[in-house]
């Protein structure tokens, strides 16, 4: 039985892991429109709706050209959520060029997140790299949650990327997520080239424990999956790991002590690891709003509390952007 069917009431709250406030923009069209005719100005937003590439564009906010820019992924939410986008909006104030892609469940694309090709990140780098406002030796890639993940494996398939922040990040290829619930085991998060992703599957369910269990317990077993952890040493990228010590979704700290330790082992990159232990799942990204106090220090589903994930976020979000301009 497909474990995620046992849990589908966790499951569906995996949609209102981001919900920040959507940053006031003016949108463009891009739609059959080339990427030659686009003219940006830094308070835009341009919407990219190609069959092959669902994103939107922040311009930097400076003069300054050609400069740097970011490949931005959320998690598992997919589409094009407002708390990634606040994200984005932030680094874009910055000087950074942002491209926040869906993946994933955006109209026409997967709703499942199964077999998503990897290449869908690939056409989203070559278009940042392609822009005449970004220096193609200064790009970065940010994710996420299963974004992290992404933005990981991506790493280590694409050379051109210089650094690398993976917030709440897994350290392996997860089997997908199957969203109609119906028993059906879900396939591999990823395909290439037409095929699976290597994928680590999920361990045993666990009702004390909930989603978090399948995670911890497939991890007990990643020595027969030796595939399907992420190559690190693939990539001479910096990376930046943030995770929340209190994590109730899945050990995000485990699995960024991971990265790091097979970084060292394996002569990869160089790897810093941010670890907030009552933070949760919400560790990273721009510090939320003012707090009630009244709820501040409630437990939240996917770990810690809105005070704890607040007080990570204030303290690791200066020291993202310091990683993003010193890196690139």
């Amino acid at each position: 039985m497909n474990p995620f069917s046992r849990s589908a009431a966790i499951m569906a709250c995996l949609s209102a892991l981001v919900i920040l406030p959507a940053c006031q923009s003016t949108p463009g069209t891009l739609a059959g429109e080339s990427q030659s005719a686009i003219a940006a100005t830094p308070d835009e937003i341009i919407e990219l709706r190609e069959p092959d590439l669902i994103a939107d564009y922040y311009p930097a906010a400076t003069a300054a050209a050609p400069g740097p820019a970011i490949l931005m992924v959320g998690g598992s939410e997919g589409g094009l959520s407002d708390g990634v986008a606040r994200d984005a909006e932030a680094l874009r104030q910055e000087g950074f060029s942002v491209l926040q892609i869906s993946f994933y469940r955006f109209e026409g694309q997967e709703q499942n997140l199964e077999m998503v090709p990897l290449e869908r990140f690939d056409r989203a780098l070559d278009w940042l790299l392609a822009r005449g406002e970004v220096d193609a030796d200064r790009v970065g890639i940010f994710g996420t949650s299963k974004g992290a993940e992404a933005a990981l494996i991506t790493a280590t398939r694409r050379p051109e990327i210089d650094a690398v922040v993976a917030i709440v990040p897994s350290s392996v290829s997860w089997t997908g997520i199957n969203w109609d619930f119906d028993g059906r085991v879900p396939e591999a998060s990823w395909s290439l080239r037409g095929k699976p992703y290597p994928a680590l599957p999920y361990g045993a369910f666990a009702p004390r424990t909930g989603l978090y269990s399948l995670y911890a317990n497939g991890l007990e077993a990643v020595g027969d999956h030796e595939a399907a952890v992420i190559a690190i040493e693939k990539t001479d990228a910096p990376v930046l790991l943030i995770c929340g010590g209190a994590d109730g979704l899945w050990p995000s700290c485990p699995m960024a002590d991971a990265i790091e330790a097979r970084a060292e082992a394996e002569g990869g990159p160089e790897v810093t690891v941010l670890t907030y232990p009552e933070a949760g799942h919400g560790a990273g990204g721009v510090p939320s709003g003012t707090l009630d106090p009244e709820t501040a220090e409630d437990p939240l589903d996917w770990g810690g509390t809105r005070a704890a994930n607040r007080a990570a976020q204030q303290d690791n979000w200066p020291k993202t952007v310091a990683f993003l301009k010193t890196t690139l």
